[in-house]
């Protein structure tokens, strides 16, 4: 693993508000448009913004059908569903606890990755950050499971089928490590708006004829800043830093999200909620192991490289 440099750091940060902020435009967006329309008028903005880029740093879009089926994929299952299962979410559930539950996601695709991989395989330290990790979610769900399934209950599942969405498309995306990031990016977001069209049009209709200036702002804001310049931040990153690195980001989304819900928003997260989250986080930090390593190599009597995958 390398050391992130403070510019590093700082552009995770930001990469973290960014996405954390999405949770909170989509929240604002939704006092004046249906769920779908946010989602199209999202991949669609994002999608011209990416495709400008493409070509204004020398580069072309394929002309490979293959190449273009595979956008397609990943428009689905990385764009298109999860987007669609967390604004739909949102409906239900605060921007705060929406984030929490997508931060299962590398939970998700550890499962993901022991079923259709065949180099990460699930170690027992990986299985007992699973366990908590899903402690955490039945904490948050504690309080509806007592009442049976309802409206919020639905909200809750919408938001960990995106997260199993990004799973999916953690595994699939592993094919585009030769495309330039930023094309396979406008690719994929070209075909999710291609996708979301008929939804918005047929489903949503009518479309708002005025909506307020918030609402417009948090679609523009959503589009450009939690998507275009997200992805952009995101793969900047992963150059640099590598992937290990950049799904630290993992921790840091729930926290932008809920400083704005909460401060912002005054929206009210329980008691058990915090637990939850809490355990998430534990679970995550065990998947990803270096803080253990870091624990074994200071108190432990292991040396530096001596930590083992299958503790």
């Amino acid at each position: 693993m390398n050391a992130m440099k403070p510019a590093e750091w700082g552009m995770l940060i930001l990469l973290s508000i960014f996405w954390g902020g999405s949770f909170f435009f989509v929240e604002i967006a939704l006092r004046d448009f249906q769920p779908f329309t946010v989602v199209f008028l999202r991949v669609t903005l994002a999608a011209l913004i990416l495709t400008g880029v493409v070509y204004l740093s020398g580069q072309q879009m394929p002309d490979s059908l293959r190449l273009w089926s595979a956008f397609l994929v990943m428009g689905a299952i990385n764009n298109a569903i999860p987007f669609s299962l967390i604004v739909w979410g949102q409906t239900r559930i605060d921007s705060g606890v929406a984030s929490i539950l997508n931060a299962t996601t590398p939970i998700f695709t550890v499962l993901l990755a022991h079923v259709f991989t065949s180099d990460e395989r699930l170690t027992r330290r990986k299985f007992l950050g699973v366990l908590i990790g899903f402690l955490g979610v039945y904490m948050m769900m504690k309080p509806e499971l007592k009442t049976g399934f309802g409206w919020r209950s639905l909200g809750q599942l919408a938001a960990l089928g995106a997260a199993l969405s990004y799973g999916f498309a953690g595994i699939y995306g592993k094919r585009f490590k030769k495309t330039s990031p930023v094309v396979t990016s406008a690719g994929m977001l070209i075909c999710s708006s291609l996708m979301m069209l008929p939804l918005a049009l047929i489903i949503d209709s009518p479309w708002p004829l005025s909506p307020s200036l918030e609402s417009a702002a948090a679609v523009f804001g959503i589009a450009t800043i939690s998507t275009a310049m997200a992805y952009l931040i995101y793969f900047r990153i992963l150059a640099a830093a590598g992937a290990t690195n950049v799904l630290l980001v993992t921790f840091l989304i729930p926290i932008s999200a809920l400083l704005l819900g909460v401060g912002v928003l005054g929206e009210v997260i329980n008691v058990l909620g915090y637990i939850g989250m809490g355990c998430i986080f534990l679970g995550l930090i065990v998947i990803d192991g270096r803080t253990l390593t870091w624990i074994t190599n200071c108190f432990g009597t292991r040396k530096e490289g001596d930590y083992h995958e299958d503790i």
